[in-house]
């Protein structure tokens, strides 16, 4: 059995890690994704160890010779089949008692993505890989309700200081299909009229001159982001804000 795919990299008692990792020390991946304008968490069930049979973070041990951000790509990809995702690093969680007998840090990393684009597939040690919504959350391991709870309330800073979710729209996107986004990200109904007011006011949507084709209602008008006037603005002191 190769290292890649022994069971063991997944986390089970630090006292039977193999030699090649980094004792006391893993990774956990907190991956949203906006399913419907629905914010979803992807987890794994647990196939073995002392967390068999319960959801968790997909994540690991850090072998000696990688990169944290390379261990969180091999133990999304190995758990869950998900890959090719930037993974940006959220926190380092180190209470004594966050892992059972043993004294365990870990790093998480997390990433937003639109969940329909990436179907999660159980591998590795996970017997299941699926997304919930961060309202329909199961039990999960050790001081991982933690580390969403502050993955959730991150996230929901970033995306109205940064224009971070503009990659889930669609090239060509309507106001409200932006409005949507942003509702289901940060989890609150927006005030329609005060939303577009303040995202029209930044200047950072280029109207396509076209409307929505193929519609039972009213069309609505077409813009997309203006990713060169966002880098512009910035470098002046601009502030995104939602």
């Amino acid at each position: 059995m190769s290292d890649s795919a022994h069971p063991y990299n997944s986390h089970v008692e630090p006292s039977i890690t193999p030699d090649n990792v980094i004792k006391a020390l893993s990774i956990d991946n907190l991956i949203f994704g906006l399913d419907h304008n629905k914010l979803d968490i992807l987890l794994i069930k647990h196939r073995s160890g002392i967390s068999k049979g319960r959801w968790a973070l997909p994540g690991g041990w850090i072998r000696y010779d990688e990169n944290l951000r390379d261990a969180a790509t091999r133990h999304l990809h190995e758990l869950t089949g998900v890959q090719d995702l930037y993974l940006e690093q959220l926190k380092t969680f180190g209470r004594v008692d966050r892992f059972p007998n043993e004294r365990v840090v870990t790093v998480a990393y997390y990433a937003l993505v639109s969940a329909e684009d990436y179907p999660a597939v159980a591998g590795n040690n996970a017997s299941d890989a699926s997304w919930f919504g961060i309202h329909e959350l199961p039990d999960l391991i050790f001081d991982h309700k933690e580390i969403v709870e502050f993955g959730i309330k991150h996230l929901q800073q970033q995306v109205r200081r940064r224009p971070i979710g503009f990659n889930l729209l669609p090239e060509k996107f309507t106001l409200l299909q932006l409005q949507e986004l942003y509702e289901g990200i940060l989890d609150t109904k927006l005030d329609k009229p005060n939303f577009r007011r303040k995202i029209m006011k930044m200047n950072l949507l280029a109207s396509c001159e076209e409307k929505q084709q193929g519609v039972a209602h009213r069309a609505a008008k077409l813009y997309r982001f203006d990713e060169q006037a966002y880098d512009a603005l910035t470098e002046k002191g601009f502030a995104f804000e939602i």
